[in-house]
């Protein structure tokens, strides 16, 4: 796997996957587009929330929509790295089963998700979910 990420201007950049697609990354805290930081976030909810997704539909689980919160607590020394992430999985469906859930959510956390194994050696990684009948 290969990218590419090319300067903007000012503190804007373009990544570019292999694949051809395109994102905007904003060095200056995220004015303009997403930081690299808040980037890493939103990789880590969509890696997980693909496992958690495709592990209910296997199990029949009756799922409508899947959202994640990630809160990210930073630590306040320079380079400021994540110290504590919490992913919050809010399930929506018909009759969706708990035990399933809580399942999926550590096959993730624990197995799956590609991004959380990466910095599950530097990151204290946290997770709960929360189930809305539909």
């Amino acid at each position: 796997m290969k990218a590419t990420v090319k300067w903007l201007g000012e503190e804007l950049f373009m990544g570019t996957s292999e694949s051809g697609h395109t994102l905007v990354l904003d060095a200056n805290g995220g004015a303009l587009a997403p930081s690299p930081l808040e980037n890493v976030l939103l990789s880590l909810g969509g890696c997980s929330s693909v496992d958690v997704v495709s592990i209910l539909k296997k199990t029949r689980q009756q799922v409508s929509n899947c959202v994640v919160e990630i809160t990210g607590t930073r630590v306040d020394t320079v380079p400021k790295l994540f110290s504590d992430i919490h992913l919050r999985f809010v399930i929506t469906g018909t009759d969706v089963e708990a035990k399933h859930v809580e399942r999926a959510v550590a096959l993730s956390a624990d197995k799956y998700c590609s991004v959380a194994l990466m910095l599950a050696g530097k990151v204290n990684i946290s997770h709960d979910f929360k189930i809305i009948n539909a």
